[in-house]
């Protein structure tokens, strides 16, 4: 049952009077009709008169868990939006409650500004009149595992739960990510991505918060931070397991507190940020070797997506094939790239190990051909199961040293080429970290070289 009433209506949850009636106050103003109640007794008997425009409901109530009350109605009316407000800080009560379905949640004291804002996107997300914004297409493909991560996009995207996003790399993590942005209330708001591995660790706090004139050496007037510069959109943090361990603990404080202090400054930020991350490693691996926060985890990883691996998904690839032709066509003036007659199926035969980089590589590498066609053979050149043939091993100690180097040599420049120059795909194939790869790399050339 819906309300009849024509202006937009809010169900306030809180055992403290006062509470609520500066919550009525104040939405009263916005132009809402206010109902109060006390417990969640009084709550459901309020639903069940008719459904509000929102719900703010306390987490601790007299006779049991908001909780309780947030997951009821995720289940019963999903488009209801629902916002927990609480006087404990902690992190497991927010993060349950927006696991449970809330879209976003409040700390006490309450600041009426963000209120205010935070009721103003309820309102939109209740409105059946506002035009939801689907930006899924962009994740191309057909496949069950295709639609069910559109799916979960579409859904992510009506709530401000921080959500964590894995997979190989390769796979389409940032664009899930700006799905996610695009088909949110925040789609005409920033959306800042940021490569946690690429700062050097000595700038990643003012890259991140700013920092005010002086702050350091070369210092020689304010500068936002990435976080400002995306305040009131979406912040994408990509490779967070490349954090240092310092700054998990800062990063820690401004998903929680929602605030940040730039680098020398003494006043605080109030943030309006919806928070998404990705990794390709397993941070649950990293919490227990000691390397990652356990807190920190919790509070990015609300909400897990997980975008799955092409071989997983070879039935999308005669599509992917197709968008990626059409831009590589769009791209200057070129004759029309076209798919080699036979090469399709080699295409699918393949596992692409390197996710759908590597056949945007393949495809794009087959450009340098004069006729622009693609050939059969290219994802034969890119297989990696057939390794260099073993040479029979000579009895001279130098000499064997010699062959063994080459072979490395063979094998590294092998894995190169079939990771498309991408050195990290390479290193992972090998079991090596990027930079010992690179080292083993340039070692064997200025070998060959010798």
């Amino acid at each position: 049952m819906t309300t009849s009433r024509s202006a937009p209506s809010a169900l306030v949850v809180d055992d403290e009077p006062n509470i609520v009636e500066l919550l009525r106050i104040t939405l009263e103003g916005m132009g809402l009709e206010v109902s109060g109640a006390h417990s969640l007794a009084e709550a459901h008997g309020c639903l069940s008169a008719g459904l509000p425009s929102l719900v703010l409901s306390d987490l601790r109530l007299p006779d049991g868990s908001g909780i309780d009350l947030v997951r009821r109605l995720h289940e019963e009316h999903p488009q209801l939006p629902v916002a927990v407000i609480t006087a404990y800080s902690s992190a497991d009560g927010a993060v349950e409650a927006m696991q449970a379905g809330a879209f976003d949640y409040m700390s006490k004291p309450i600041e009426l500004v963000r209120l205010r804002h935070l009721v103003a996107q309820a309102l939109k997300l209740s409105n059946p009149q506002n035009a939801e914004h689907d930006a899924t297409d962009r994740l191309v493909g057909r496949s069950p595992l295709m639609q069910q991560l559109r799916e979960d996009i579409r859904k992510l995207a009506r709530s401000n739960a921080p959500v964590h996003i894995t997979g190989e790399s390769g796979t389409g993590k940032e664009l899930a990510a700006r799905a996610i942005h695009d088909s949110s209330l925040r789609h005409d708001k920033p959306f800042v991505a940021v490569n946690c591995g690429a700062i050097p660790e000595g700038l990643i706090e003012s890259e991140l918060f700013g920092a005010e004139k002086g702050a350091y050496s070369g210092a020689t007037r304010a500068r936002q931070g990435l976080f400002q510069v995306a305040n009131g959109g979406t912040l994408f943090l990509d490779e967070i397991g490349e954090l240092p361990m310092l700054m998990q603990v800062k990063l820690l404080r401004a998903i929680q507190e929602r605030v940040i202090r730039p680098l020398g400054g003494t006043r605080e930020i109030s943030l309006d940020l919806r928070f998404i991350s990705a990794t390709h490693r397993n941070l649950a691996a990293m919490v227990e070797a000691g390397t990652f926060r356990q807190d920190l985890l919790y509070r990015l990883n609300v909400i897990q997506l997980h975008v799955p691996p092409l071989r997983e998904r070879l039935e999308d690839i005669p599509q992917l094939v197709d968008v990626i032709l059409q831009r590589m066509n769009r791209q200057g003036d070129r004759s029309p790239a076209t798919l080699a007659e036979g090469a399709m199926t080699r295409l699918l035969e393949y596992d692409f190990p390197g996710n759908v980089r590597e056949l945007e590589n393949l495809l794009e590498r087959s450009l340098v051909f004069p006729d622009k066609n693609i050939l059969e053979t290219i994802p034969a050149t890119a297989r990696v199961e057939a390794q260099p043939p073993v040479p029979r091993v000579p009895k001279s100690e130098s000499v064997v040293a010699r062959v063994l180097d080459d072979a490395e040599a063979a094998l590294l420049c092998s894995m190169l080429e079939a990771a498309a120059g991408d050195v990290t795909v390479a290193a992972q194939r090998l079991g090596l970290c990027p930079q010992s790869f690179t080292l083993r790399h340039a070692r064997s050339l200025t070998g060959s070289l010798g």
